[in-house]
């Protein structure tokens, strides 16, 4: 699984979540990831099995594509909306760690 904190954007990248005491926010498998990716959501240069970082503006970009192409109804969209609803909400970057 791959798991989702929120984080600043300009907090610096902790090499493990407990250090900072991230905020844990939710998961996606592997295969709904992938499939966000064949959907064009989520854009190639992440991998699965690579930690990662969201900004809040690509957070943005995430959601204003999601909306251009009407997929809000969408099973794996609707995973992805709800880790970037709440980053949106808290006015904060994602952080991705696999476990």
């Amino acid at each position: 699984m791959l798991d989702f904190y929120l984080i600043d954007d300009h907090q610096a990248k902790p090499n493990h979540p407990e250090q900072k005491e991230l905020k844990f926010i939710g998961k996606l498998d592997d295969q709904t990831f992938n499939r966000l990716k064949d959907k064009k959501i989520i854009a190639d240069r992440f991998d699965y099995y690579s930690d990662f970082r969201w900004d809040a503006a690509l957070i943005n970009q995430m959601h204003e594509n999601i909306s251009q192409k009407q997929l809000q109804t969408d099973t794996d969209v609707k995973q992805l909306l709800s880790l970037l609803g709440i980053a949106r909400e808290n006015q904060s970057g994602l952080i991705a760690y696999g476990d």
